[in-house]
């Protein structure tokens, strides 16, 4: 399963694998059995997805190393169990295998949704992300990730639960292959449908800090001017970028503190605004910020989402009496969110930007959280944290994503890579490799009109799980009747 997903994306591998999978869950002999059966898949799904989650804790291994085999361990049992719970559900729902085969559908559907929205959500490699190298990935405009992954599980699913009676299977089979079949041909014609350009160039400045450096005080005058230096070179024939983005905590000193700093990128540039990633203090509170620089004045955008036991600390007191610190923000401190109802960042005649920062952009419901609709997405993160295996590129995936859904195209500036300016249909129209120090100019994409997903969001993959849960739980009301009066 988890070979559909960065960078491997092998989407047809990883449908077998899941098919597999949902071949084995109907059967189990009991509720119990049915749990472990989720739990074991959940299990396995989330260590070959989340592995990387140990690269943290080996920047620093002499403080942190200890805590990855947990950290590892603990995601993947904690994740299964949301898993094993959809697969009970599905058991307890069903009165015979097809029906329990059916029932998986919303009840494996409403574990991914609790996966995204429960607590503070972790929708990383959401099922319905295998199919990004296709052209179906263009119906995440209409429904999002999650309903991808409801239509996933329903071409699959429906087969199986007629497996009884082979002549309706294979008609039903025939029908998930003429429904992919026929996305795949309206995704197609989506990607191919011309778009105006806007006639503005967009530069992503990659300094390729490395994080066991990023923070020395050696090192960050270093970083700074690469990044500077970077800004400053001119394009083709001496031509400006219109619009110059930094990666996340690219400005090594508090904004309060950075005049200067900001004053030097603010000459490099020659004009042309900044956005570059920053922490704040105000009111003996820290933020992990996004500055927009545009004619001498700084617009804030604060991060909102923040990545627990990372930049802050669930039940932090109690814990850091154990010696388990925070381990992303430059000083030891946790970081505060950011309030809702944040403005875009308006830039102008670049139009009005949607910012976000590294962790959000796995987070479709955060695109949804602004007053009106952007012209473009920007998101700024510090992958250097994560390695150089599957994070960065799994990372980039989810933002083609987010571009999909919503119908606009994306900057994304990361530290150490991989720094891509995508456009509407979630195609990298340039990137910067792992570990590559360097500068990317590129045309800035136009948006499409806005999504049916944009405007609903998840609600209705929700209430069509929900809907189907209780014709299901209708229909075992009226089984378990009819063999109590038999």
């Amino acid at each position: 399963m988890g070979a559909g997903q960065a960078p491997f994306s092998l989407w047809w591998l990883a449908l077998l694998a899941l098919g597999a999978v949902l071949w084995l869950l109907p059967g189990a002999a009991s509720l119990r059995g049915a749990a472990l059966r989720g739990w074991w898949a959940g299990a396995g799904y989330v260590l070959a997805t989340h592995f990387w989650i140990i690269d943290p804790f080996l920047v620093d291994p002499v403080r942190h190393g200890w805590m990855a085999p947990f950290a590892l361990l603990g995601m993947a049992g904690g994740l299964a169990l949301i898993f094993g719970a959809g697969a009970a559900l599905a058991h307890w729902l069903g009165w015979s295998t097809r029906s329990r085969a059916l029932a998986l559908i919303p009840a494996l559907l409403l574990a991914e949704l609790f996966r995204a929205y429960g607590l503070t959500g972790f929708p990383w490699a959401p099922l319905g992300s295998l199919w990004l190298e296709t052209p179906v990935a263009q119906t995440a405009a209409l429904w999002g990730v999650h309903g991808l992954g409801a239509l996933t599980l329903t071409l699959l699913l429906v087969p199986m639960a007629l497996r009884a009676r082979p002549g309706l299977a294979m008609g039903a089979a025939a029908l998930s292959l003429a429904t992919v079949a026929g996305l795949w041909l309206w995704g197609a014609g989506r990607m191919a449908e011309p778009q105006e350009p806007t006639g503005q160039v967009v530069r992503v400045v990659q300094p390729n800090a490395a994080q066991h450096l990023k923070w020395d005080p050696a090192y960050m005058p270093i970083f700074f001017n690469r990044a500077r230096e970077l800004t400053a070179i001119a394009g083709p024939e001496g031509a400006r970028p219109d619009l110059i983005v930094w990666p996340e905590t690219s400005v090594p000193a508090l904004l309060h503190h950075a005049d200067n700093l900001i004053a030097a990128i603010e000459e490099a540039a020659q004009g042309a605004p900044v956005l570059f990633g920053v922490q704040r203090s105000e009111a003996g509170l820290y933020y992990n910020s996004l500055g927009a620089l545009r004619e001498g004045e700084v617009q804030i955008y604060d991060k909102r989402h923040l990545v627990p036991f990372g930049e802050y600390m669930p039940f932090g007191e109690l814990l850091s009496q154990w010696g388990i610190t925070h381990l992303a923000s430059a000083q030891g401190y946790g970081y505060a969110p950011g309030p809702e109802g944040q403005a875009l960042l308006d830039l102008g005649p670049l139009g009005k930007g949607l910012p976000l920062i590294c962790y959000e952009g796995i987070f479709p419901q955060d695109l949804r959280g602004f007053p009106e609709r952007a012209d473009w997405l920007v998101l700024v993160t510090n992958d250097a944290w994560f390695g150089q295996l599957t994070m960065p590129y799994a990372h980039l995936d989810q933002a083609r994503m987010r571009a999909i859904e919503t119908g606009l195209p994306m900057i994304r500036a990361a530290n150490t890579g991989i720094s891509a300016v995508i456009d509407a249909e979630g195609r990298v129209i340039t990137r910067l490799g792992l570990g590559e120090t360097g500068y990317a100019d590129a045309p800035l994409p136009p948006p499409r009109a806005e999504t049916p997903y944009a405007r609903q969001g998840d609600l209705p993959v929700l209430l069509w799980a929900l809907a189907f849960l209780l014709a299901l739980g209708a229909g075992r009301i009226a089984i378990d009747r009819r063999r109590r009066a038999s």
